[in-house]
């Protein structure tokens, strides 16, 4: 069922909300995405559990705040959406799950253990290499230009292996949706974001699941759980939900071992 939640300024934040059972999944969709990339975690588990799917503002149903307005569009306005959405639902210390730049979020709401009860990134955009995130920041000017979408549309291409199948037109022609003003600050936001910071201010379990070798951030923080997929580009939840789902299934028993089913 669609519903909106009202985060920070007034922001609507579209959500959908299925199933039953603690703890609760929050799915957080990726840069130029929007929460059907996260539709077969969705299904999967919302027959156990509380499962929510999201838009991040600026995305998909949710509402789009003028992208000149300053911190708008920062990872912490994104995790202040999301944890919208928590306190919307009424859920009890969620799981948040967040792929790519959602993964950035994950980890940004991992500071708010009264709120969030572990985070999960899958995949996610680089958060301490400084070689990648400068790229990211010489793309910014490039997104805000790219008016017809070509840019961003070659990008996700760029992410994906020759093998990937799954919505790979859809994911290609999606990233093009999001108005280029917005897309650039959300590149900003992944360029910009202390994910060494925040790894150190996560006060809740982590898994972070990867489709290539984890980043040293992720691999040398002792609080990390690491798993790795096989044979899939960027969108591995997309590609190869079964290597996630049980990934994600394992973590909930492991690590969350109190966790009520419906």
């Amino acid at each position: 069922m669609r519903q909106v939640a009202e985060s920070a300024g007034g922001v609507r934040i579209a959500y959908e909300r299925d199933g039953r059972g603690d703890p609760a999944l929050v799915l957080v969709h990726g840069w130029c995405c929007d929460r059907s990339y996260f539709a077969p975690q969705h299904a999967h588990f919302a027959g156990e559990r509380a499962v929510v799917s999201l838009d991040l503002r600026g995305h998909g149903d949710s509402d789009r705040p003028d992208p000149g307005d300053p911190g708008c569009y920062t990872v912490a306005a994104f995790a202040d959406d999301v944890r919208a959405v928590i306190r919307h639902a009424g859920l009890r210390r969620p799981v948040v799950v967040g792929h790519s730049l959602g993964g950035l979020v994950a980890l940004a709401c991992a500071a708010f253990p009264d709120e969030v009860g572990a985070a999960v990134l899958v995949d996610p955009a680089p958060l301490a290499r400084e070689a990648a995130k400068a790229r990211f920041a010489r793309s910014v000017a490039e997104v805000a230009a790219d008016h017809d979408g070509s840019w961003r549309r070659g990008f996700a291409a760029r992410r994906m292996l020759a093998t990937d199948t799954v919505r790979r037109e859809e994911t290609i022609a999606g990233a093009a949706v999001v108005p280029a003003a917005v897309a650039a600050e959300g590149m900003r936001a992944m360029a910009e974001f202390d994910g060494a910071g925040a790894l150190a201010r996560a006060a809740v379990p982590l898994l972070a699941i990867t489709a290539d070798e984890p980043e040293p951030a992720l691999r040398e923080h002792p609080g990390v759980a690491l798993g790795r997929t096989v044979g899939a580009g960027h969108f591995v939840q997309l590609e190869v939900p079964d290597q996630v789902d049980a990934m994600l299934e394992r973590f909930l028993r492991v690590v969350l071992p109190g966790a009520t089913r419906a």
